[in-house]
């Protein structure tokens, strides 16, 4: 008998990634479709490239400059120290050509870094996938002039579909309870989109939220599906059903539950073929079935249906179900005919008590 927790959750991606130029430019090519699949690493768009070529051709004339005014720099170095160290020139004049040589490395050194830059400038002009996943609606096309400055829009979104995570939320009174079942292992989650008879993904509970929502009182959980089907959706509602434990249980129809102001009670059918009244207590429901916590043992015979017919400590006369070919001839049973109403303290139908789980 599934000990469960229902909750309506939204269904969002792991990861997600909206694309941006960083260099301004005319784009030139898109290499998708919009929709379409990508891998991490595809080429999505090529914006035009040769202003930034020139940048790298400039800065790479400049760094052989400086080179070359570092090799005079450094021969003068070598000669005026030998000069130096023979007295022969001052030690300001040898110490004006040593700090020439050292500015000139230090114009090198940044040289290269605009260098980099500019080969890195040359490289945003191919925009490709940070990661797999769904593209969705183009921001901008071919011709269009992209602006690195225009944070605003994106020139497309991706979403990582598979696997998938659904958010949603339970009431803290539950989280004692669910951090007790998840330290004894993996807690099983099914998913449904809303309003749909589609059959449900299967996942497992991955998340547990840091901090109880104050306004709502309630714990955010997320739960991780393979989604390999594509049931699920970014931004759709699901319904949630956690599945705590499967222990096994006393259960009966909920049916034959029947309430009064004393509570709730079943008519259990003794071995004499009467009517007892029995006081029970549910601990809780699922689908069809109630788990009797008090008042039931395995194996006792229950009434399910005319109920308002049963008095206790009356005879039971138990009938079994017609099925539906069965209706043209409902009259010929006794008890069952329009003429002829069942006693008191009959009843239509009677299942025992199980104490299997309930699929």
């Amino acid at each position: 008998m599934p000990l469960t927790l229902e909750a309506i959750g939204a269904v969002e991606p792991i990861r997600t990634a909206a694309l941006r130029s960083q260099v301004t430019g005319v784009l030139l090519k898109l290499h998708f479709q919009e929709g379409q699949d990508v891998k991490q690493g595809d080429l999505l768009f090529e914006i035009d490239s040769r202003p930034f070529q020139n940048a790298v051709r400039s800065t790479e004339a400049d760094l052989e400059r400086l080179q070359v005014q570092l090799g005079t720099a450094q021969a003068q170095v070598a000669r005026y120290r030998s000069l130096n160290e023979q007295s022969m020139v001052s030690k300001e004049q040898f110490q004006a050509i040593s700090d020439s040589e050292r500015a000139l490395q230090a114009q090198i050194a940044s040289s290269k870094a605009a260098n980099a830059n500019a080969k890195l400038q040359l490289e945003y002009c191919s925009i490709r996938a940070p990661l797999s996943g769904r593209t969705g609606n183009v921001g901008a096309h071919e011709g269009d002039l992209v602006r690195a400055s225009d944070a605003a829009v994106s020139l497309v979104t991706i979403h990582q579909l598979s696997p998938i995570y659904v958010t949603f939320g339970v009431p803290q009174q539950n989280l004692a309870t669910i951090s007790r079942y998840r330290s004894e292992g993996a807690i099983a989650v099914t998913a449904a989109p809303s309003g749909t008879e589609e059959a449900t993904d299967k996942g497992q509970l991955t998340f547990i939220d840091n901090a109880v929502e104050a306004t709502t009182g309630t714990i955010k959980l997320k739960a991780t599906f393979p989604n390999d089907a594509l049931r699920l959706w970014p931004g759709q509602f699901a319904s949630i059903r956690i599945t705590l434990a499967e222990p096994e249980m006393l259960t009966v129809p909920t049916i034959a539950v029947q309430n009064d102001q004393k509570g709730q009670h079943v008519f259990v059918v003794t071995a004499n073929q009467t009517a007892e009244l029995r006081d029970v207590v549910v601990e809780r429901s699922f689908g069809g079935d109630s788990v009797i916590a008090k008042g039931l043992s395995v194996g006792e015979t229950i009434i399910t249906d005319g109920h308002l017919r049963v008095l206790p400590g009356r005879p039971v006369d138990v009938k079994s179900p017609l099925n539906e070919g069965d209706s043209a001839t409902r009259g010929n049973i006794p008890g069952r005919g329009r003429g002829n109403p069942k006693a008191p303290g009959s009843a239509e139908t009677a299942a025992p008590a199980s104490g299997t789980p309930t699929p």
